[in-house]
């Protein structure tokens, strides 16, 4: 037996009537629930469906959070503020002189 050929999905199919169809009608409800990105064509063979985009996206963000939790460090010492005096003063020598009380 011969298998039948296959349809051609976007020709025209004879028992679908969509002469009184309304165009757009539910676009509203589409672009409520959804995000669409258009893929540049070069990457189409790299991402051929959606998983394979969305699996992609998730490996980035992973990447992309344990990239900034390793730069960040904690500092252990701040900096004095420009507007305190330091405690050595180049110019005068060790120890500053005080005013004698």
């Amino acid at each position: 037996m011969k298998k039948s050929a296959k349809p051609d999905p976007l020709g025209p199919r004879p028992n679908l009537d969509f002469s009184k169809g309304i165009r757009g009608k539910y676009t509203n409800l589409l672009a409520k629930g959804t995000n669409v990105a258009i893929i540049d064509p070069a990457l189409h063979p790299h991402f051929p469906d959606s998983e394979s985009v969305n699996r992609a996206l998730r490996a980035f963000l992973a990447i992309n959070q344990e990239v900034k939790d390793a730069g960040t460090r904690t500092r252990t010492r701040r900096r004095p503020a420009a507007s305190v005096k330091p405690a050595f003063d180049p110019r005068v020598g060790i120890h500053p002189r005080r005013a004698s009380r």
